[in-house]
């Protein structure tokens, strides 16, 4: 079979799990556009401190793509849990260094994969040093992606805008990834967090529009988007669609297997319910694709110091990857 060209749009664990299960596939060729918004933990730390680009979402898609051994990427991975470097991750403080040593970010990404052995690359959407903006219905403004989590008005009130302080500029090397790939994956990934920062910087949509890639959207499992508690995955398109603003999203692929009703019951207390589609399988020029993806069991994190909550119910890297790979 000859090969394909894959670029994968998103942020941090979403963009780890796609990347992880079709790494296994030889024959895709892959790239990860990743946004630079996060400004929360180890990752904001450094950015405030050291005036760096943030690396934690960068590091992941770079340990997914590892091919170097087991030691290596747990090391890439590893979370202090004490004295003045705690919740620092190893890898967010390498990468830091790297950008110092080089001066250039992109520089410090590249030598970090050399290390890694990764197969494929990992660009950042932008190098402009960014922070997103949130503007609820009510008025109130979240500066910076880690206010998404510390902020109880982003789960009462929609979200009425959202931009990037300041303007940025799209990553060559993203444009012509996308221009030259075969099919694009969008997602999973938090919804205003993750995947909208990498889809609104000025020029993205343009690229989206004109590409001749198979644009594929990964719809989340569970729908933790603001004011908005029961979006259905038609609904997750619509908005995707607003925020590009075009059409470009040719196939939807959403989970059709029914998460522990004793999760899906905490995760609804917490605004947090499942999605679901409206029994459609169509909408706009969208077709929507159903399949069971999620993961047996629960997540249980290893690391006890990790300051972020983590979501329980995940994707299977293999059974999102074998999905994808027969629509790729």
């Amino acid at each position: 079979m000859s090969n394909k060209n894959i670029v994968v749009i998103g942020g941090g664990t979403g963009s780890f799990t796609v990347l992880s299960g079709l790494k296994l596939f030889s024959n895709l060729n892959l790239q990860a556009i990743v946004n630079m918004v996060d400004n929360g933990g180890s990752t904001g730390k450094l950015r405030d401190e050291l005036g760096v680009l943030p690396p934690g979402d960068i590091r992941q898609c770079l340990v997914a793509l590892a091919e170097s051994p087991e030691v290596l990427r747990q090391l890439f991975n590893y979370r202090f849990d004490c004295g003045e470097l705690t919740g620092h991750n190893f890898g967010n403080l390498f990468l830091s260094a790297l950008e110092k040593i080089t001066g250039n970010f992109e520089e410090g990404v590249k030598t970090a994969g050399d290390i890694l052995s990764i197969r494929g690359e990992v660009i950042p959407v932008t190098t402009d040093n960014i922070n997103l903006s949130i503007t609820l219905e009510n008025g109130t403004e979240l500066v910076g992606q880690a206010k998404m989590h510390d902020s109880l008005e982003y789960l009462q009130y929609p979200v009425k805008e959202l931009k990037l302080i300041p303007k940025a500029k799209l990553n060559p090397r993203a444009k012509k990834a996308i221009m030259e790939a075969d099919s694009v994956i969008i997602g999973p990934g938090l919804f205003y967090g993750s995947l909208l920062p990498n889809l609104i910087v000025p020029g993205m949509s343009e690229v989206l529009a004109k590409t001749e890639a198979q644009i594929i959207y990964n719809v989340n499992l569970m729908s933790k988007v603001a004011g908005h508690k029961q979006w259905s995955v038609e609904e997750h398109i619509r908005q995707l669609n607003k925020f590009i603003g075009a059409e470009v999203i040719d196939i939807a692929l959403y989970n059709t297997t029914q998460p522990d009703p004793k999760l899906v019951e905490k995760y609804k207390e917490e605004g947090e319910p499942v999605v679901k589609a409206n029994k459609s399988n169509k909408i706009g020029k969208t077709t929507l694709i159903g399949a069971d993806l999620i993961a047996d069991g629960i997540f249980i994190n290893p690391n006890k110091k990790d300051p972020l909550k983590r979501t329980l119910i995940r994707h299977d890297p293999l059974k999102l990857a074998e999905a994808l790979y027969r629509l790729v």
